[in-house]
């Protein structure tokens, strides 16, 4: 009885141990295919990319939705300034330009917005910038989006903060701001302007963390600050300004 328990165990390791081989050999064979399949899609959005390249280069949503392509096979081409997608598309140039163009003017109007602007401002001034000659690649919100998270590399000296209304707004200069300082902003929009008294009734803040989170704003040089009304001070931000 002895022997015949032994040799049903060993049995019984030799099948688990082939059963763990045979599970191996499946997965390395599905990793060898997938990976068979992934190179088939890179090659045919090479190909796509090179049928297109004239559609990718000036129309704004056709490139976004080639970008969409590429994130899903995880393809970055803006990852690199050299390569196929750079040499074939130019599309790590154009990111950069627009990079360069988004910086100077942030810092052109910081001394006017104190480092924060709607992005559909920035897009129109970038536009203005660029010019509207027919050799100007058309810019649309996605590629400034785009072309601003990529400038996070330089620090946390740009930041894109979404507002309730889903817009949003562009921060150029360091600053950390939380839900809190975005949830002052949204309620800034359209006025550019909030008091203790507005952030209570519209958030439901006590005055210790209105305060708190007012005085950040003002440390960090986003807001101004008004006394001239005598009923209560008012905070101003120079980026939310309404058009005139």
């Amino acid at each position: 009885m002895r022997r015949a328990g032994l040799g049903k165990i060993n049995k019984q390791k030799l099948a688990q141990a082939k059963y763990k081989d045979k599970g191996s050999e499946i997965a390395e064979d599905q990793f060898n295919q997938m990976t068979k399949q992934l190179e088939v899609f890179r090659n045919n959005l090479e190909e796509f990319a090179t049928n297109h390249k004239t559609d990718i280069r000036k129309n704004p949503e056709f490139r976004a939705q080639f970008q969409e392509m590429c994130a899903t096979i995880g393809v970055d081409p803006l990852a690199s300034g050299k390569g196929f997608w750079s040499e074939m598309l130019g599309v790590g140039d154009f990111y950069y330009e627009l990079g360069v163009q988004i910086i100077e003017v942030c810092l052109a109007t910081q001394h006017r917005n104190g480092g924060l602007l709607s992005l559909e401002e920035l897009l129109d001034k970038v536009r203005t910038t660029r010019g509207r000659s027919r050799q100007a690649q058309d810019v649309s919100l996605d590629d400034m989006m785009r072309a601003i998270k990529k400038l996070k590399i330089l620090g946390n000296g740009f930041a894109l903060h979404r507002l309730k209304d889903g817009r949003f707004i562009v921060q150029s200069v360091p600053a950390e701001l939380n839900m809190d300082h975005t949830n002052v902003i949204s309620v800034a929009e359209g006025t550019g302007q909030v008091s203790i008294s507005k952030l209570k009734h519209h958030l439901g803040w006590e005055d210790d963390r209105a305060n708190l989170v007012m005085d950040r704003l003002v440390q960090e040089g986003l807001v101004w600050i008004d006394d001239q009304d005598r009923q209560e001070r008012q905070y101003w931000f120079p980026g939310l300004f309404p058009e005139t």
